[in-house]
């Protein structure tokens, strides 16, 4: 008997592993009752063991002192993931965390089943980084580097939106389909059909585009001016004013950048800003956030704003109670959409060069098949329907279909 395959979908928001057993995917919960886990890790301050998933982000909101990191997916391919940092009283470098992330995650696999693993078919985008090729196949070298220091011997890839494919494969019911898997960090479409009890892949194509982009820009549209972005300070010597740097801003509202923010350079600027500031309230409240760390709890209140926007709610707020008192920035379906406007031309711009690549045109498409947490967006829906009028859109299991794709393409 050959040895068993773990699958594994490591993603920017969420990960999961599976296997297959009597001809069906099955999911391990890494995590006690969860059949996907998020992809955050946890140091408590002074040492202590490395928490990840849930467990991590129970430490920060009960407000235990230490480093949390997501979307850890997303530096794979950058000088950054290399550097070395102080992190919780030890220098480590993010390739070690991702490490660390994949060694809880095989090791728990293996309790689970009683087997051990040394090879895993992982999980990866069409594209890491949307142009740059060798900066693409860099950040695959990095993700294989990550799983061998893992324990894993034998490490193979997968487009993420061909395994949804292998999983989705029933519900394009034998005609054309475009699986469009919008994840946390990149978006990525195939074109396929059932041939025999598999599929054929037409074309793949992605870009770097997802959820905690949608996030980013909705944070800097609607939390980031309470906080002072758009304002001024007074110039140190001399009259006239200057505006706030905006790069603080930028880093602040994007989830893989949060934790290193919280360094003494950081807080000298802020000071510095402080002092000059025109509206000083405003950049008190930066202030707070990074002298308390609440990076990560915005980044969630900024979340939340945006399900409760995406669900057409009347009227939602993002509750910043936690910074002060009170503090809330109103969202609402419509003010969500002019921030993502840009956004919709790159996604349907991508679908269209996936059709292009495939040879088919978008009347061809029978079925378009969402895949991702961030595929349950309206903007996504929105802009399949103008690519793909005549096709019938269904929504696959957004946060499983490609770890049960793995899975299945592993035991075939």
């Amino acid at each position: 008997m050959s040895a068993p395959i773990l699958a594994v979908d490591f993603g920017t928001s969420n990960s999961a592993a599976a296997l297959m057993v009597d001809g069906q995917p099955r999911r391990l919960p890494i995590e006690a009752g969860a059949e996907t886990l998020p992809t955050a890790v946890f140091f408590p301050e002074g040492g202590g063991a490395m928490q990840i998933g849930r467990a991590a982000g129970r430490s920060l909101i009960d407000g235990e002192e230490g480093r949390y990191m997501r979307a850890l997916k997303s530096i794979l391919g950058t000088p950054l993931l290399h550097q070395s940092r102080l992190i919780e009283g030890r220098r480590r470098s993010l390739a070690e965390v991702v490490t660390a992330f994949l060694v809880a995650v095989k090791t728990q696999a293996e309790a689970q089943t009683g087997m051990r693993f040394e090879r895993v078919l992982s999980g990866r985008p069409v594209r890491f980084h949307s142009k740059d090729a060798d900066q693409n196949a860099q950040a695959e070298r990095d993700l294989r580097e990550c799983y061998l220091a893992a324990g894993f011997k034998d490490v193979a890839f997968l487009y993420e939106p061909e395994a949804a494919a292998h999983a989705c494969r029933r519900l394009s019911e034998g005609g054309l389909g475009l699986i469009v898997d919008i994840g946390g960090g990149t978006s990525d479409f195939s074109v396929f059909r059932q041939s025999g009890a598999g599929v054929e892949i037409l074309a793949s194509h992605g870009i770097r585009l997802g959820g905690t982009d949608f996030d980013q820009r909705i944070s800097v549209a609607h939390v980031m001016p309470l906080l002072g972005q758009g304002g001024q300070v007074r110039r140190t010597f001399g009259e006239g004013l200057l505006p706030v740097p905006a790069a603080i801003y930028q880093d602040l509202a994007t989830w893989p950048k949060i934790p290193f923010l919280y360094a003494r350079e950081t807080e000298r600027l802020v000071d510095d800003l402080l002092v000059h500031a025109v509206e000083p309230r405003k950049i008190g409240r930066l202030k707070t956030v990074l002298h308390d760390r609440l990076g990560h709890e915005m980044a969630f209140a900024v979340e939340g704003g945006k399900i409760a926007a995406n669900s057409e709610a009347v009227r939602s707020e993002i509750d910043l109670g936690f910074v002060e008192r009170g503090l809330g920035a109103q969202i609402t379906t419509g003010s969500m959409n002019a921030a993502l406007a840009e956004f919709r031309a790159q996604l349907s711009g991508a679908m269209c060069e996936t059709l292009m690549m495939a040879g088919v045109g978008s009347a061809q498409i029978d079925n378009v098949i969402l895949v991702g947490g961030s595929s349950l967006m309206r903007i996504v829906s929105d802009e399949v329907l103008q690519v793909c009028p005549t096709a019938r859109v269904r929504q696959s299991e957004a946060f499983t279909a490609v770890v049960d794709g793995l899975a299945i393409a592993a035991g075939a």
